[in-house]
């Protein structure tokens, strides 16, 4: 009989679902009830929905048209995240390619306009780019630079391009600019009926670098986000950090004016503007939790939204004054709901189990107070068998969200601890850019506070612990093990950075400059730092078992500098395992994702002496 954790990775789900801005009844959302997470239409009229995407590895990325005429789609070869954009109609039809010139690469940004108009982000080994056309025809490059960066979006006439950009070499911390574009010819008959076979013999997208209307950069160290530029103007929404915290505010291109948006409220903030430009629908994140809000412009009026205490991890505000959102906690999985109390969508399918409440602490650590999340299971008691599910990113943080992964270490008797270490968002600039020059050795002083409070306050079992995370999360087990040795009792790294050198040598660019960024350069210009901070460093002072576990395509964390580390193991006689995937950084198959969950259950009930015929530290 199928396991009760299982039933929790097989449960429908689905994301909120997008609109065409010109035509709000026309949606787009993801949904795993394929078996896959694919892209599913939504006709909100008739209630039709239709899969729209089939692929073995699955499909994240895809967007609506402001008609709802066409959703755009980013495919990728076998999760490696590297690809071009294809367009189908709404209501079905054969996929094009929309701009045929452009060739591969990873995706950095799409903004859509009327008409078939796009601007598409790419990012290759050369830097990043922006390129415009008009579907289907030919592109011209409207931006290029060495320097990485990102499409933000477009204003709704199509004249004005936002992007972000790092042409002052640091990549964690934007600037902003508005470009503007000049009117694009229409595709000739000619051009519309080759659009789906280019000449392979071209030579590439024609240049015409769009001009300057101005920038907005506040300085080394601190970031800005573009979200959207107002319905129907052109001010432009920017996301700031100047008081230490994110937070939003409205700026003018043309004259230069700001309104920052003080709100008074704790935390990190997030906007958007409401569909009229009338107000901003706020997102506030604080303790791991995010709540939403309303915020007039005209009278600086701030309401709270009826959204229960956890997270709503994404919201969107409709034309009809409501809210929409995707909500859940550590107890209850998720829901996609509205501010009028109805349940927007339901996925097919049954329901998933649902799991314990998170219980929030507050440990003292080097940098100051760090916050964790601690799920305990139903049955046992202290010290119980722990296990620290380290976040990715590190640009990430751990949330009072409902996920099957930590639900079903609950379901087998193991406390669960998460810490938001020094590295995360949430807590500020500082506490963000703390990691940077001493990369890796900040998170693991803050996760080793926590793995020590945890023992001497009788939570966790010193004999049966253990450390598992994946990306980031993955990195900072194989540092753990290494510089720790003597703290876990095993460790599991998912799709982890193994060594570093290596990594940066075969991943994307964009990763290239955000580890320059971190480490205050390349591995050929402060290579002590990177030695310092990487795993394979330590390999010989590895003492517990350890299950690595890697996706043969992936970009962000290589295969090669895995099996660096992997080879170095083997040959100091080091005890491991490896479970390999056919996917990227990570799989978007359910049976996938259950496997390797099951994998990661039966390595850590072994290695703790709680499958029979174990015993601890046993493979």
């Amino acid at each position: 009989m199928r396991e009760r954790w299982q039933d929790r990775f097989r449960a429908g789900s689905v994301s909120l679902p997008s609109w065409a801005r010109e035509a709000p009844d026309h949606s787009l959302f993801r949904s795993n009830t394929s078996g896959t997470w694919e892209l599913h239409t939504w006709d909100r009229t008739t209630g039709h929905r239709r899969q729209l995407t089939k692929r073995p590895h699955g499909t994240e990325t895809g967007a609506l048209d402001p008609a709802g005429e066409f959703v755009w789609w980013f495919d990728d070869t076998d999760g490696d995240e590297f690809g071009v954009w294809r367009r189908q109609p709404f209501a079905g039809g054969p996929d094009s390619t929309p701009l045929p010139d452009l060739a591969p690469s990873y995706d950095s940004g799409l903004a859509l306009g009327t008409g078939g108009f796009a601007v598409v982000g790419r990012s290759t080994d050369e830097g990043f780019s922006a390129h415009a056309g008009t579907a289907p025809g030919p592109s011209r490059t409207v931006y290029a630079h060495r320097c990485e960066g990102w499409v933000a979006d477009l204003s709704d006439d199509g004249s004005l391009l936002a992007i972000a950009h790092s042409e002052h070499g640091d990549s964690r911390h934007m600037a902003v600019r508005v470009l503007r574009l000049a009117p694009a010819p229409a595709p000739s008959a000619a051009a519309a009926q080759q659009a789906g076979a280019p000449d392979p013999a071209a030579a590439g997208t024609r240049t015409e670098a769009a001009a300057t209307v101005t920038d907005l950069w506040d300085g080394p160290g601190l970031d800005l986000v573009p979200v959207a530029f107002e319905p129907g103007g052109h001010r432009l929404l920017v996301l700031h950090e100047r008081r230490g915290v994110r937070a939003p505010l409205v700026w003018d291109p043309f004259t230069g004016a700001e309104q920052e948006i003080d709100t008074g409220l704790p935390g990190e903030l997030g906007a958007d503007w409401t569909p009229d430009a009338a107000a901003l629908l706020i997102s506030q994140e604080h303790r791991g939790r995010i709540l939403l809000h309303r915020y007039t412009l005209a009278t600086g009026a701030l309401t709270a939204l009826d959204v229960p205490p956890g997270v709503a991890a994404a919201a969107s505000a409709r034309p009809d004054g409501t809210v929409e959102y995707r909500w859940s906690d550590s107890a209850h999985p998720p829901a996609v709901r509205d501010t009028s109390g109805a349940t927007v969508l339901r996925p097919q399918g049954p329901s998933a189990p649902p799991s314990v409440p998170v219980h929030d602490a507050a440990v003292e650590g080097p940098g100051g107070a760090i916050h964790v999340l601690v799920s305990l299971p139903e049955e046992g008691e202290r010290p119980y068998p722990a296990v620290f599910v380290v976040h990715g990113g590190p640009q990430a943080q751990d949330y009072d969200a409902f996920l099957p992964d930590v639900a079903a270490w609950v379901d087998h008797g193991f406390a669960v601890v998460r810490v938001n270490y020094r590295g995360s968002t949430g807590y500020g600039a500082a506490w963000r850019d703390a990691l940077e020059g001493r990369v890796g050795i900040t998170e693991l002083e803050d996760i080793t506070a926590v793995r020590d409070w945890a023992v001497q306050t009788g939570l966790a079992d010193p004999e049966r612990l253990l450390i598992e995370g994946g990306s980031w999360g993955g990195y900072l087990v194989l540092l753990a093990l290494g510089l720790r040795p003597g703290d876990w009792s095993a460790g599991i790294a998912a799709v982890p950075i193994a060594d570093y050198e290596a990594s940066y040598a075969d991943q994307m660019e964009a990763l290239r400059a955000f580890d320059r960024s971190m480490f205050g350069g390349s591995p050929e210009e402060v290579p002590e730092r990177y030695r310092a901070s990487s795993p394979i460093t330590y390999a010989a002072d590895v003492l517990a078992p350890l299950l690595v576990l890697a996706g043969e395509n992936d970009p962000r964390c290589p295969i090669r500098q895995v099996d660096n580390y992997l080879a170095r193991l083997t040959e100091l006689g080091k005890p491991h395992e490896v479970y390999r995937f056919d996917a990227g950084h990570g799989s978007f198959v359910v049976d996938e994702r259950i496997r390797q969950m099951a994998a990661e259950l039966d390595f850590a009930l072994r290695v703790t002496g709680q499958r029979e015929g174990a015993r601890p530290g046993s493979l």
